[in-house]
């Protein structure tokens, strides 16, 4: 679980997060939750737009900040070390003081934090490192038949978990409905039994993780109460759609 930012006074929750998620300050698990409610969410979606709005007339009053010869001291002093441990730290932890700051200033009307985040992303030096990248987020949204409901997913590559929302679908009583994913070879692998209405965390096994990519190809089938028997071939196709690297 990710940990949630304290209350803003005179803002809700969702207010929160939608101006977060315009200026750019989530990531992992609250970052994906934010595009799954943008895509289904008018509400969220609203505030989204509201947030858009708000920001955009404080572009053009954006001035050049000059960083302090201090800081920038510390930077190099931090990089020359035999032990790079020093750098990395610093770097740290100016992210994490520019998401503590912008969360501050967006109760103060903004202005201050797009200064804010000028100034840190313009003195944040690149960190090299030979290290290949990490995979990718991935994350897909399934439409249901004719209706507006979709099953958001999310798959978080480290964790080897995958995320399910299915808010919004109610069970019928005599069917259940199965999430399978086609591997490169254009198999089959169930990945659970979809529970209505509720969000669900899947464990995947490594064997299966490799075939968690962009692009990869999902599928919904309808099946009777429990899922497939074994004994028996997955039920037809109801919903399909595939991840999409984020």
């Amino acid at each position: 679980m990710t940990d949630e930012p304290a209350p803003i006074p005179g803002l809700t929750a969702d207010e929160v997060l939608a101006g977060e998620f315009v200026l750019g300050l989530l990531t992992g698990e609250r970052l994906l939750l934010a595009r799954g409610r943008l895509a289904r969410e008018p509400d969220f979606a609203d505030a989204v737009a509201h947030w858009e709005d708000h920001f955009a007339p404080l572009l053009e009053r954006w001035d050049a900040v000059e960083p302090p010869a201090s800081l920038w001291q510390r930077i190099e002093a931090g990089m020359s070390d035999d032990d790079a441990q020093g750098a990395v730290t610093d770097i740290v932890a100016l992210d994490a003081m520019r998401t503590s700051i912008m969360r501050w200033r967006i109760v103060a009307a903004g202005l201050g934090a797009v200064a804010v985040v000028s100034l840190l992303v313009a003195i944040s030096p690149p960190v090299r490192t030979t290290e290949p990248a990490p995979d990718p987020l991935l994350a897909a949204s399934i439409p249901i038949a004719d209706t507006p409901l979709r099953l958001a997913l999310t798959w978080v590559p480290e964790r080897q978990q995958l995320t399910v929302s299915s808010t919004g679908l109610v069970p019928d009583g005599v069917h259940d409905h199965e999430l399978w994913l086609v591997d490169r070879a254009g198999d089959l692998h169930s990945l659970g039994v979809i529970v209505p209405g509720e969000e669900a965390r899947f464990s995947v096994s490594p064997d299966l993780a490799g075939d968690f990519r962009d692009g990869a190809q999902l599928v919904l089938t309808r099946e009777p109460l429990g899922g497939k028997p074994a004994d028996a071939d997955a039920g037809p196709v109801v919903a399909e759609g595939e991840f999409t690297a984020i």
